[in-house]
């Protein structure tokens, strides 16, 4: 069992990261607005606004695999910036499989608000939270 209670949640994307707050004492996560990002990286002053905001332990990054575990190529993309973030923040960093977390996503939202849900930014968001939910509910 990790320690940390405050958790940030991010589902890595090359023009957005959906960002998602999680607390490890109530095992929930709640949507955060998505950050803007280039070439898939946040910059310092983005990563440390929202940290200092809320004040996380840790942070929990999906990490893209295909359907049968292997990495694909925005996997070791993901894995550069989680080493980035670790190095700049010094909060540790978690992966967590993210397979099918977006098609999650796009489905809950589609079921709220039909198409005019399926906003790119909310998506991302909503994918980042059921991420964080999903490492949250996984056996430590």
């Amino acid at each position: 069992m990790h320690k940390h209670t405050l958790l940030l949640g991010i589902d890595f994307g090359i023009n957005t990261w959906g960002i998602a707050i999680g607390n490890l004492l109530t095992k929930t996560a709640t949507e955060h607005t998505a950050l803007k990002v280039r070439n898939g990286q946040a910059t310092l002053g983005q990563i440390q606004e929202l940290i200092q905001k809320w004040h996380f332990d840790a942070v929990v990054i999906g990490l893209p695999l295909n359907m049968d575990g292997t990495d694909q190529p925005l996997t070791k993309k993901v894995r550069s910036s989680a080493r980035w973030l670790e190095l700049k923040t010094g909060l540790p960093v978690y992966f967590q499989d993210e397979r099918l977390s977006t098609i999650e996503a796009k489905a809950r939202l589609f079921d709220v608000g039909g198409y005019r849900a399926l906003k790119k930014e909310k998506i991302d968001s909503l994918s980042a939270k059921l991420i964080l939910e999903d490492w949250l509910n996984s056996p430590q």
